[in-house]
């Protein structure tokens, strides 16, 4: 993690702690209880491959409420997590007596496939983007695809942590998207010259989109790591979005003709209820 404070955390919340490591060739194991090393580092016996495997037990005098673990919760991030890292599999088993399953979670399409799950349920206008980049370290992954739906969702991740309050990569993203369409539908005369730009709000509604970054210092605003900090991650991700997006909206006119059509039928919708607020308010 971010503190390198997770291990010796869980370890000192835990009635008892045990760590596997399978190194050239043996198998050395250390155990802990309520943070105090009750077994030191030994070579318990030989293996043929690599690998670490942890098990703690929650302290049931330190969580009063509850050590009882919920299936599905741990289920969720663990899909997540796959999607967020095309290629990996991941595998939950629960093997509590009368509660045994188990599922493996495995995506070759990464957060493409996470941006389908969402919208399993909507109304795609079209097959979903999905663009990649690296600049100076920092890995860009943004995964988009409009829905015939009026609201917006917008995930965003940095280093797999769901930052579910934005930031830096998240508004880079947005001030991309809204420049590209805006760019391409002037060029494309499909805005007359005489109106006025689409908006954020227009050229984001029915989207859903996945926004996942990798950074080497990825630096968080508070201790609950909801929100990216780092001002270089905007230019960088604007920069990287802009590029693959105006690639794929050159090479997909149809595509691209689909995605103005629903921003300025927002646009217009936008437009007509302000005035109808106006009309009412002089009226009253």
């Amino acid at each position: 993690g971010l503190h390198g404070v997770g291990a010796s955390v869980v370890n000192a919340l835990s009635s008892q702690t045990i760590v596997q490591v399978h190194r050239d060739g043996k198998i050395h194991e250390i155990i802990f209880e309520r943070g105090q090393t009750v077994q030191k580092l030994t070579v318990i016996g030989e293996t043929d491959h690599t690998g670490t495997t942890t098990r703690f037990k929650a302290d049931s005098e330190i969580f009063k409420e509850t050590t009882v673990y919920e299936y599905d919760i741990l289920a969720t991030r663990i899909r997540e997590l796959a999607y967020l890292n095309r290629g990996i599999s991941l595998t939950i088993a629960d093997e509590r007596i009368g509660q045994e399953r188990s599922e493996t979670f495995h995506f070759e399409g990464g957060i493409r496939e996470y941006v389908e799950h969402i919208n399993e349920n909507k109304e795609p206008i079209h097959v979903p983007i999905d663009v990649m980049g690296e600049k100076e370290g920092i890995t860009v992954e943004i995964a988009m695809q409009y829905n015939a739906g009026f609201s917006s969702n917008i995930m965003s991740f940095a280093n797999n942590i769901n930052t579910y309050e934005g930031g830096t990569h998240e508004s880079g993203f947005k001030t991309a998207l809204t420049r590209v369409i805006n760019d391409y539908a002037r060029k494309a005369n499909l805005i007359k010259e005489s109106d006025a730009n689409l908006t954020g709000e227009d050229v984001r509604e029915g989207l859903t989109a996945i926004v996942s970054i990798k950074h080497p210092e990825p630096q968080f605003e508070g201790q609950t790591k909801t929100k990216l900090g780092n001002s270089e991650v905007s230019q960088i991700t604007n920069a990287l979005f802009s590029d693959g997006f105006e690639r794929f909206l050159l090479e997909n006119p149809s595509v691209a003709r689909q995605v103005i059509e629903k921003g300025t039928m927002a646009a217009r919708a936008r437009v007509a209820a302000k005035k109808a607020r106006e009309f009412t308010r002089r009226k009253s």
